[in-house]
């Protein structure tokens, strides 16, 4: 897709949400090539992007809330600040893209691939994060509260202070992980690895 298709596609969104659904078009992005595109402070709230390459793109500040990213490839993608918020992540590829800031709370991200990506400072509670791959993840300062992190792989993940009050972390794999001032008040930790 080049860059005037793009932008196209953004203005019929931003129309659609305006006008609650009366003019314009839902953005449906699934499966694009948006490799590298800068899309920082865009407005794709309930945007469809399943499936889409993002990777390396820079979604900083973007509004994603409700947004359909399952499948979605945003390795390398920068969503500093973005507004994720209701987002569908489940299987989604976020290997070392950069989260810091951002809020993905309540979101799925089931299955997903966040190895070695920057969640410091990012608002991940009450988020499924079951069977996710969080291993080399920096979540330093994160906040998990209520998160489910059941069967999750968060080997030398670094976990320095992060909340953790009441997280599900059954059967996560913690080994390695640094957990130095980590709030782990009400953790499920059964069954969890931790060497």
């Amino acid at each position: 897709m080049d860059l005037n298709e793009l932008n196209e596609v953004i203005r019929l969104h931003a129309l659609y949400l305006a006008s609650d659904g009366a003019e314009g078009k839902r953005a449906d992005l699934s499966g694009a090539n948006l490799s590298g595109a800068n899309l920082s402070g865009a407005n794709l709230t309930e945007a469809d992007l399943r499936g889409a390459n993002l990777t390396g793109a820079d979604l900083s500040g973007a509004d994603l809330s409700g947004a359909y990213l399952s499948g979605a490839y945003l390795s390398g993608a920068y969503l500093s600040g973005a507004y994720l918020s209701g987002v569908y992540l489940s299987d989604a590829n976020l290997r070392r893209a950069n989260l810091r800031w951002a809020d993905l709370s309540g979101v799925d991200l089931t299955g997903a691939n966040l190895r070695r990506a920057n969640l410091r400072w990012t608002d991940l509670s009450d988020a499924d994060l079951s069977d996710a791959d969080l291993s080399d993840a920096d979540l330093r300062r994160a906040n998990l509260t209520k998160a489910d992190l059941s069967d999750a792989n968060l080997t030398e993940a670094d976990l320095r202070r992060a909340n953790l009050r009441g997280a599900n972390l059954s059967g996560a794999n913690l080994s390695g992980a640094y957990l130095t001032d980590a709030d782990l008040t009400d953790a499920d930790l059964t069954g969890a690895v931790r060497s």
